[in-house]
């Protein structure tokens, strides 16, 4: 699809907008406010937005009234760095979502799952007090328990254990305190919205 029709159709989405970049910080100064620039629309969520690329980011989703994902490594200090230099930039409070990383399985995630607990017990903290987004669906279905059919049949299929896995990861981060979850199998949302 060309590009100017892209742009074009965006005009007749009514809904909310999630755009996430690349996840090549280099690529993501030039293509997240290209994409910021063309949008012609307020209130989206723009993500994911790091250290690295924050100071050509930040600037045009003031500029157009946007939110920004402030995406750090699983740490809860770069987390509140991150946010302080977005403000100190002039991003308005109220226009931060955190994404503070996740691990697909394992220790990984266990330790980002922690991590947005500690966030949430921090309810006096005004630079850590911002809703959460989470991508863990995405980093779980990278693992090879949810992407190989190289498993014996006790298993399960494929499909239905990548959608069960994914559930698992994003049914932990909901009770971690995630507010935003980001979710790839559209069947899993029924189950997930009887736990938020």
């Amino acid at each position: 699809m060309p590009k100017d029709i892209f742009f074009k159709n965006l005009e007749n989405i009514t809904k909310p907008l999630l755009f996430i970049g690349s996840d090549d910080e280099e690529t993501d100064k030039l293509l997240i406010p290209e994409i910021i620039n063309r949008l012609n629309k307020k209130n989206c969520i723009i993500a994911n937005i790091t250290e690295r690329n924050y100071k050509q980011i930040i600037p045009h989703v003031i500029k157009h009234e946007h939110y920004a994902v402030l995406k750090s490594p699983i740490d809860i200090n770069l987390a509140k760095e991150l946010n302080i230099l977005a403000i100190e930039m002039g991003l308005p409070h109220d226009k931060i979502i955190m994404n503070t990383d996740i691990g697909g399985l394992g220790y990984g995630y266990e330790y980002g799952f922690s991590i947005m607990e500690k966030i949430k017990l921090e309810k006096d903290d005004k630079f850590l007090n911002f809703p959460i987004f989470t991508d863990a669906s995405t980093e779980a279905l990278k693992t090879k328990e949810a992407k190989s059919n190289d498993f014996t049949n006790s298993w399960g299929s494929l499909d239905k254990r990548a959608k069960m896995i994914e559930l698992c990861a994003c049914t932990g981060v909901i009770s971690a305190g995630a507010n935003i979850v980001v979710v790839h199998y559209p069947e899993n949302i029924k189950y997930l919205k009887g736990i938020a």
